[in-house]
């Protein structure tokens, strides 16, 4: 049986949705895949990321993996000096078209800058809030509602689980892990069942030393070959990078898993990997990454 890999797309941005999606779907159109898109669907507060400065290791990750260019001027200013815009409603052609195409479709947040950085101190009603809103406009613009959700930046407390669980999604992809788990948080447990991402993202890659090498541009998809080591592997990437400017080299990687004899699929096949079980789930670091994580234990 050949392993398989699902595509997981987080769309962060305005630039990221309305230029990067575009890109990308044109690439697994040529290369008849299927992929998983979590889409934030209200206000890109992207300059607002700017208060991370003072955690350890954000600075040096922004300059290594040369954030400004890769974003754009406009997307770091906003929120702060630029009007934060919403991202999906103005433009829902992006959208619509991954739906028509057949990749699968979820829900990352409403602002993710805002999901991200301030989700400890959130109240269940506030998180209830953010999702619903992402909800309702998912459902008012695709005629259907939204099976999955994907939180920004991996962050998970035990309020944002109770409250996936009575939304009622068929899972979540809000870990980074090894393989498909039922969730433990605080010795209690959660549904839906989680599938994680289990390789490294490519900005926390490039320019770090792993594996005792310099990940670059040009040896970065061995790498990750190298770690496509489960039957079930998840690669999360993002429209803002790997749908611009690091679009070839996604493009690549594609085509050097295929003559490897991966298969592509959509992250909802994780829900059939065997012998499913309960996890801890915990705040830890990863390599090339400011701050924590939540991650499987």
């Amino acid at each position: 049986m050949a392993k398989k890999i699902a595509i997981k797309i987080d769309v962060d941005t305005k630039r990221g949705y309305d230029e990067g999606v575009p890109r990308m779907l044109g690439v697994f159109k040529q290369e008849n895949i299927k992929a998983t898109f979590f889409f934030s669907m209200g206000t890109d507060n992207s300059g607002k990321a700017i208060r991370r400065i003072f955690r350890k290791g954000f600075l040096t990750k922004m300059l290594r993996t040369k954030a400004p260019s890769t974003y754009g001027f406009k997307t770091m200013m906003y929120g702060t000096l630029l009007p934060a815009p919403h991202i999906v409603e103005p433009n829902p052609m992006p959208f619509l078209r991954a739906i028509k195409e057949n990749h699968e479709c979820g829900i990352h947040c409403w602002d993710h800058v805002y999901w991200q950085d301030k989700l400890p101190f959130l109240s269940e009603d506030t998180i209830k809030d953010e999702l619903t809103k992402a909800i309702n406009l998912f459902e008012k613009i695709a005629g259907f509602k939204a099976k999955a959700c994907a939180a920004p930046g991996w962050q998970v407390t035990p309020r944002s689980l109770k409250v996936q669980q009575e939304l009622g999604f068929d899972y979540c992809s809000d870990v980074r892990g090894y393989y498909p788990f039922y969730p433990v948080m605080n010795d209690k447990k959660y549904l839906p069942l989680q599938i994680p991402g289990t390789l490294l993202t490519m900005d926390e890659c490039l320019g770090s030393t792993l594996d005792d090498k310099l990940i670059t541009e040009e040896n970065i998809n061995d790498y990750w070959l190298s770690h496509c080591d489960q039957e079930f592997n998840v690669l999360t990437i993002h429209s803002e990078m790997e749908g611009l400017k690091q679009l070839p080299i996604l493009h690549d990687f594609i085509k050097k898993a295929k003559k490897l004899g991966y298969e592509f699929v959509k992250l909802e096949e994780g829900k059939h990997v065997p012998n499913i079980k309960e996890c801890e789930i915990y705040h830890g670091y990863l390599p090339g990454r400011a701050g924590t994580v939540a991650r499987q234990r």
